[in-house]
This record gives C-alpha cells, sequence and structure tokens, in this order.
C-alpha cells in the first residue's frame, strides 16, 4: 500500500506550528502536523490546543474533526514541509540551531525531489543557506539548483510575524515576506502561503528574509528599552512616569512607548542577540537596549525589597507569569525572573504567584520553595505587597478598593490613574508606578 503524501507537513506544533498548520487544513490542504511531544500529538489529534490562544480552538477541532489535519511524531512524505521548530539563545548569545538540525535530519529520507521546505522560525542571517549545505550534505543526490542528474528541492525562509494573542487573525492579514535560495523556490512558497494569506507577499533573497524578522523586533526591543529606562530615571526623579509619556506623546511626532517590568517572548527578548552575534562590533545600541531591558526586572525586586525592609513578615502577591497579557507563555518572561528573585532575596515572606492563563508553575521555579499558583481573591486578600506584573483580563478587572490597606507595584500602570491621596492603596515608591 503507497504511503500517503500530504500537501503539507508542519514539522513543530508549537505556538506557531500549529496555527499555521491549522490555517492551511482550515483552507482544505492535507495537513500532518509533526511533534516530538506525544502529549501535543494526542492533543490534537483529539481537536484539542495546548496552549491558550484565542480563536484557535474551533478551527483546530475543524480541521482535526473535517480529516484535514493529522498530528504525528514521525516525518511523514509530503508537497511542502514547514519548518517551525524552537530557535533558543545559546550560552553565547548566539542561536542554537540543534532543533533545526534536528528537523531537516528528520525530513531528509522523506524528500523525491521537487518538494518545497520552508523554514519559518527566527534564524540568524545566513541560516538558511546553512541549512541548505546540510540538506545536500544528507542527500547527495539532490540539488539545490537546476542541475543536471538531480532533482531539486527548492529552500526558503519565511518568518513568522505574529502576535500572541491575535495569531489566527494576524496569520491571515499580515503582510509576508519569503526569502529564497532561488527565484524559482520563492514563487512557489508564494503560490503556497497565498492559500492563506490575504496581506501582501513579498519576496527577497532568504539572508534578507531572515534580517527582516530580527530588524522588526529588535526596532520594538530598542524602543521599549527607552520607555524603560525612562521609567527608571522617573524613579530617582520622583515624577509619575505615565503622566510623562502622556504628555510626551501630544507632540504630534512622538509615541514613547509603555515601560514595563521586562521584556520576554521568544522573540523581542531573543531576535536582537541574533544580530549581535553577527556583527558584534557594529550593533552596540543594540545590545545597550538588550542590556537595559535584561535589567528592568531587577529594579522592580529593588523596588519590592526596600519596600519591605521593615516587613520582615510580609506577604507579596505576584500577578501575573506569562510575558505578555492574556496569553500562557512563559518563555523569557520577566515575571519569571522577577519571582525567582524576590524569593530569594525576601526570606521569610510569603509570595503568592497568581496567573489564569498558566496551568502550571514554571519549570524555573522549582527551586524557589513556590509549590502552586493561587486564585487572585485568595493572593489578594492576604497580600500586603501587590505586585502587577501582567495585565490580564482578569487583573484590569480589579477593583482599587480591593487594595485597600495595602502597598502596590503597578508596573503595567493600570491604577496609575487614581490619585493616592484620595486612595486606601499606597504606590511604591512614590511617583514610580514601574512600567507597562
Amino acid at each position: 500500500m503507497d504511503e500517503t503524501v500530504f500537501d503539507i507537513a508542519v514539522i513543530g506544533l508549537g505556538y506557531i506550528g500549529l496555527p499555521t498548520a491549522a490555517s492551511f487544513a482550515a483552507k482544505g490542504k492535507r495537513v500532518a502536523g509533526i511533534d516530538v511531544k506525544q502529549a501535543t500529538v494526542d492533543a490534537v489529534n483529539r481537536g484539542e490546543v495546548p496552549f491558550v490562544e484565542p480563536d484557535m480552538g474551533v478551527v483546530v477541532s475543524g480541521a482535526v474533526s473535517l480529516g484535514n489535519l493529522v498530528a504525528m511524531s514521525t516525518v511523514p512524505q509530503a508537497d511542502a514541509f514547514i519548518i517551525a521548530v524552537p530557535t533558543p539563545l545559546a550560552d553565547g548569545k548566539g542561536a542554537d540551531l540543534s532543533y533545526l538540525h534536528s528537523a531537516v535530519e528528520a525530513l531528509a529520507p522523506r524528500l523525491r525531489g521537487g518538494e518545497l521546505v520552508v523554514l519559518e522560525s527566527t534564524s540568524p542571517p545566513g541560516t538558511t543557506e546553512r541549512l541548505g549545505t546540510f540538506l545536500m550534505e544528507l542527500r547527495p543526490d539532490l540539488s539545490l539548483e537546476d542541475a543536471p542528474g538531480k532533482k531539486q528541492v527548492h529552500i526558503v525562509h519565511s518568518p513568522e510575524r505574529v502576535l500572541p494573542g491575535r495569531i489566527m487573525i494576524e496569520m491571515v492579514t499580515n503582510d509576508r515576506v519569503i526569502g529564497g535560495l532561488t527565484d524559482e523556490g520563492a514563487q512557489l512558497a508564494k503560490r503556497l502561503y497565498e492559500v492563506i494569506c490575504q496581506g501582501e507577499i513579498l519576496l527577497t533573497d532568504a539572508t534578507t528574509a531572515e534580517m527582516t524578522k530580527l530588524v522588526e523586533n529588535t526596532f520594538r526591543d530598542v524602543n521599549i528599552a527607552f520607555a524603560n529606562e525612562l521609567s527608571v530615571i522617573c524613579d530617582k526623579l520622583g515624577i509619575d512616569v505615565w503622566r510623562l509619556i502622556e504628555l510626551a506623546n501630544h507632540h504630534p511626532r512622538v509615541n514613547v512607548l509603555r515601560p514595563g517590568p521586562g521584556v520576554g517572548g521568544h522573540c523581542i527578548a531573543v531576535d536582537p542577540w541574533f544580530i549581535v552575534d553577527a556583527v558584534p562590533e557594529h550593533s552596540d545600541l543594540i545590545r545597550t537596549a538588550r542590556e537595559v531591558n535584561d535589567a528592568k526586572p531587577h529594579h522592580v525586586v529593588r523596588q519590592a525589597v526596600e519596600a519591605l525592609a521593615e516587613m520582615p513578615e510580609a506577604t507579596v502577591a505576584v500577578l501575573g507569569l506569562a510575558f505578555k497579557a492574556n496569553i500562557d507563555d512563559v518563555r523569557e518572561s520577566p515575571s519569571v525572573t522577577i519571582v525567582e528573585e524576590l524569593v530569594r532575596q525576601l526570606p521569610g515572606r510569603t509570595v503568592l504567584v497568581v496567573d489564569p492563563n498558566v496551568d502550571e508553575l514554571p519549570s524555573a521555579l522549582a527551586t524557589t520553595g513556590i509549590s502552586r499558583l493561587h486564585e487572585t481573591d485568595e493572593a489578594l486578600a492576604a497580600a500586603d505587597l501587590v505586585l502587577l506584573l501582567v495585565d490580564h483580563d482578569e487583573f484590569l478587572a480589579i477593583q482599587p478598593a480591593s487594595l485597600e490597606g495595602k502597598l502596590v507595584i503597578d508596573t503595567k500602570g493600570i491604577w496609575n490613574e487614581a490619585d493616592p491621596v484620595d486612595s486606601a492603596w499606597t504606590p511604591v515608591p512614590v511617583g514610580a508606578n514601574v512600567g507597562g
């Protein structure tokens, strides 16, 4: 019996791979989703989404019920392969490409010639070319170009450009950049993504496509760093950073972003380092911005430590673990760093962690002594200090009256408009509800 040849095989069913697979399957493509985690494979085959992402559950369940989306743990044959695996930071701030290499090793035996291989994973400049070379070492019978006696495989880079919490919308509406090792490959990828993409599809070379994604996130990181550094300066000067930014943004050519407790996620907190690693001698601004944002969690912890210096048995309610609102993704989250440091620097105090979207504590907190997540009302009732780190909808619904008699560090500015003179709670320190 002949093996099934899928229209598309998506390798990696995480925050990008599964929405991508489901989007193509919803358009009638026969899609195989591949993941090394059997629990993820089983969940998808039940029509379930193993993480929090609005509007995604109905698409996945519908695609599975129609038979257009099947999850598995091994790579099948397919006409197109989309690689959407992690590219985490290595110890030296470069990219760990081991997951990419594993994906290429898994798909290489399945190639027959003529396939399209798309790298969606965010990658340092030159990665697509290096993966092409690696693939040819594994399959010397194939070629990346039109060569006599060999069948061609087309390799392109098309970075995801979606915002967690809006993935299913932006997967369709955002413009998409496609960079091919060959023009023919880029055109094939363009026809593939036209199935799901309503935005403009822009063609370039692979290395420029890689840099496009890195530049987009680095631009945001640099601008966030300005806001975060500004919030620390305002702390020292006794200025309300929220009011200051509001006033400055009345200038027609100024748009200062909101500061916050740091920068998290697998994009903005990671991608700038790929540029720094590629050209370290000419990336001083990018490096400094990263260092400013990485330092912000420590500033928040210092505020909490100073506020509780005379309260040796205080209870701290930490609101939020995810790296942004209304998702469950804790990758590179500054909140996790803050909780770790709070426990270490506040011995004798109780730290209660709340996040309505996160089901279990991150492994990074395993050595802190924190054993479970708490309900919002429970943590607020017990707290002497409330530390808001993420503006989840549930936290936006908290009424300032619930903070009566408590110290508050509001890093997202959701309570900053309340007048501390007329309020029953006390911002810490005065004029420095640090960030957004």
